[in-house]
């Protein structure tokens, strides 16, 4: 356990005490951050604010400050986690002020992504909650010299019972600040029947503030003395700078200075390319425009998305490179199975498209320290990121988390926090602004990867799944391995089904790729998902029953709870995703009895440690046009922390999940990326969103599971067995618009 000085006054003995005692159970708790250490080491008395840990400051006119430690992307944490430290605190949500932290090693991993924020941090933050409970009852009754028995904390203050005597936190806080910090082990958490906060509906502490327009945003950053960069990389992924008309740009108006990085800095983030420097964002842009630059395309010219289907097509009908999962005898099953399909699907190459474009803003002081300001959902990586491209050492470069407009993955990725650290340390003193356009942004992504499954599956005579085998085929960053659409050994269905053969091929490509909202889920949900509605309708069952009894057919280890991972890999619990199932059909009515031209379909799918599973009820019209009338959602997470910020990230996964599958995709040709905004990259637009999303959660006992990716795989699946249903016209391939649909 390392211990991180935060104050300029250092770390005092106190300080490292309650650090210690707190790490020494397993928390990465911290210490008073800058709150007089010093002075109330060398006299209790003077010790005036209450700071137990790095998350919680208690003033002696009892404002409570609560530090919300994770970036912010929409996903509630600013919130959520705020929200447990106040519930085990016990103060009202609404005395509590929320401040975002900056990067600081005393707060534990700050990370966004994989739906880690609430399980990674729950036992911690009710921990810390806790502990500054705990010492305000000590303090309260070493004030009124009564047994900490007979005190109790109650919304903001100590009452004793006997005595029916009141003192607020404000009031204790002096007290407090003296105590020794209690052991975790002799912590008393609260019992959730108990909880007055969490599980409530609760609005986003930054609710107000962004729809009045307030600079929350890394867009937003504009520190005194502010230039204005742009980076320009070559068009093709892979290529590198060789010439320019530098000279001319820096003669142009506005412009302060321009330089190449003709190699990049890979390793550290940095691709090769041109930094313009200007005094505003339009002077930026328009010199942009102007530049002319010779680029080595490095041989990397010829890929094309066309080109990588021949591949994948012939490299499809052969042996897989690689054998993930081989069990029974799948290929003596489906030779002789009782009904057999057999099917190709495909998915695109899928970009992020957050809203917010890619920006940075960094300033190298005369010192050579660096501060930054960057909506990143890894700060950390950021940092490092920043030191690799400068040379300055990490625990001189700071790093400020600012709001993050849409994130989805892309930000797990630091490339623009690295081309603002190498601009900013060019130009010493001058704050920098690094801002993308939206067509950098579009053809400059690190994008979800695309693939193709070809598949095979046979169901008995007695209608079950006996029979499963499928070859991955899919697209590799200058690579052997598929990275977010590769799958393990224990990907569904795999426990379920007596003969399961699964493969791996990877072509390899120069186009970046990274994770997106749900990795891997986001595209093998609807691979497997729709192939198992295909078996249902080969059995002449329905997909419901069929799925029961799936779920019914595990090994006995597939009933027990998952032991989780960032993608919710491994076994499901059956029994969890059963009772979704079910809510789920209660509540869509499933099965209707519906006109032609109109379907439901189902789908379920277990990511990131939640259950979910979804009926899509679909119309298609004569003509071929698809509307999605209804998404219904039964949600398993365990216990939810916020129900109005659970209900948004549902509804919100789904919409997403919805236009990715409706409109999305790009295209390679000439080793470039063809879409460039969203007139040619369509997000869902108002008039294809569902007409109604409902949400049902199943709450329990098991342990809290994060929500932002969870819901979004069975979307796709669920929408194209619809159509299927409706139409009898089986989706395949993706997007949705690219087919000619209508009824058969």
């Amino acid at each position: 356990m390392s211990v991180f000085n935060t104050s300029p006054d250092g770390l005092s003995r106190r300080g490292f005490l309650k650090a210690g005692a707190l790490a020494g159970g397993g928390l990465m708790l911290g210490f008073y951050l800058g709150v007089r250490p010093s002075a109330a080491d060398a006299d209790p008395a003077a010790a005036t604010d209450f700071s137990p840990n790095a998350f919680i400051h208690i003033t002696p006119n009892g404002t409570v400050t609560i530090l919300a430690k994770n970036p912010e992307i929409g996903q509630g944490v600013k919130t959520t986690l705020p929200m447990i430290i106040a519930e085990e605190l016990e103060v009202p949500w609404e005395s509590v002020t929320v401040e975002q932290a900056g990067l600081n090693p005393a707060l534990g991993g700050q990370f966004a992504g994989g739906s880690s924020s609430v399980p990674s941090n729950y036992d911690a933050l009710r921990h810390a909650g806790a502990t500054a409970r705990t010492m305000l009852i000590s303090a309260a009754a070493l004030t009124w010299n009564v047994p900490e028995t007979e005190c109790v904390a109650d919304s903001g203050a100590v009452l004793h019972q006997p005595s029916n005597r009141r003192a607020t936190y404000g009031d204790l806080v002096a007290k407090a600040a003296t105590l020794p910090v209690p052991d975790p082990k002799t912590l008393k958490l609260k019992d959730p029947k108990d909880f007055k906060i969490l599980g409530r509906r609760i609005g986003g502490v930054d609710n107000r503030k962004i729809v009045t327009g307030q600079p929350l945003f890394g867009i937003d950053q504009a520190p005194p003395g502010l230039a204005f960069a742009v980076y320009e990389r070559c068009p093709v992924f892979g290529g590198r700078f060789v010439s320019g008309n530098l000279d001319d740009i820096k003669k142009m108006p506005g412009v302060k200075d321009v330089f190449a990085f003709p190699d990049g800095n890979g390793a550290g983030g940095l691709e090769p390319g041109v930094a313009i420097v200007a005094d505003s964002t339009w002077s930026a842009f328009k010199a942009r425009k102007a530049l002319q630059i010779v680029w080595d395309a490095g041989g990397k010219d010829g890929q094309s998305i066309a080109g990588f289907a021949q591949q994948a097509d012939a490299i499809g009908k052969g042996a897989p490179q690689r054998q993930i999962a081989n069990t029974g005898n799948a290929e003596a099953v489906l030779a002789s199975g009782a009904k057999t399909a057999e099917a190709a699907y495909f998915y695109p190459y899928v970009a992020h498209a957050t809203l917010e474009p890619q920006n940075c803003t960094a300033v190298c002081t005369a010192d050579g320290r660096m501060e930054i300001w960057a909506p990143t959902q890894g700060p950390g990586g950021g940092q490092q990121a920043a030191s690799r491209v400068t040379g300055i050492p990490g625990e001189n470069i700071t790093v400020h988390l600012t709001r993050i407009g849409g994130g989805f993955g892309r930000r797990l990725a630091n490339d623009y926090v690295a081309e603002a650290a190498a601009i900013a340390q060019k130009v010493p003193g001058t704050p920098v602004k690094v801002i993308w356009t939206r067509e950098q942004d579009m053809q400059h992504d690190n994008y979800r990867t695309a693939g193709w499954h070809f598949l095979k599956g046979a169901v008995d005579g007695q209608g079950k799944l006996a029979a499963w085998s499928d070859h991955i085929v899919a697209l590799g960053h200058n690579s052997t391995t598929h990275g977010e659409a590769e799958v393990g050994g224990g990907e569904f269905p795999s426990a379920f089904v007596p003969n399961f053969q699964l493969g791996a091929s990877v072509i390899s490509s120069n186009v970046p790729m990274g994770p997106l909202r749900a990795p891997g889920a986001n595209a093998n949900a609807w691979v497997f998902m729709s192939f198992v509605d295909e078996l249902a309708h080969a059995a002449g069952r329905d997909p419901l029953a069929f799925s029961m009894d799936l779920l019914s057919a595990a090994h006995p280890a597939v009933a027990t709870p998952p032991p989780g991972g960032r993608r919710g890999r491994g076994p499901w619990n059956a029994m969890r995703m059963k009772g979704c199932l079910q809510l789920v059909a209660q509540k869509a009515g499933w099965p209707k009895q519906l006109p032609k031209g109109e379907g439901q379909g189902l789908a379920y799918y277990f990511s990131y440690g939640g259950y979910v599973a979804v009926v899509a009820d679909v119309s298609v019209s004569k003509a071929g046009a698809v509307r999605v009338q209804k998404l219904t959602a039964a949600v398993d997470i365990g216990p939810v922390m916020n129900l109005s910020g659970a209900e948004n990230q549902v509804q919100g996964a789904m919409t997403d999940g919805l236009s990715i599958a409706m409109r999305q995709q790009i295209t390679i040709d000439k080793g470039c990326t063809q879409q460039s905004n969203f007139n040619d990259y369509q997000l869902l637009r108002i008039l294809d969103a569902p007409a109604a999303i409902e949400v049902h959660f199943i709450q329990t006992g098991n342990r809290p599971s994060g929500l932002g990716e969870p819901a979004l795989p069975s979307v796709a699946p669920a929408v194209c067995n619809a159509i299927f249903a409706a139409t009898g016209k089986r989706i395949r391939s993706l997007p949705i618009s690219e087919h000619d649909l209508s009824w058969s």
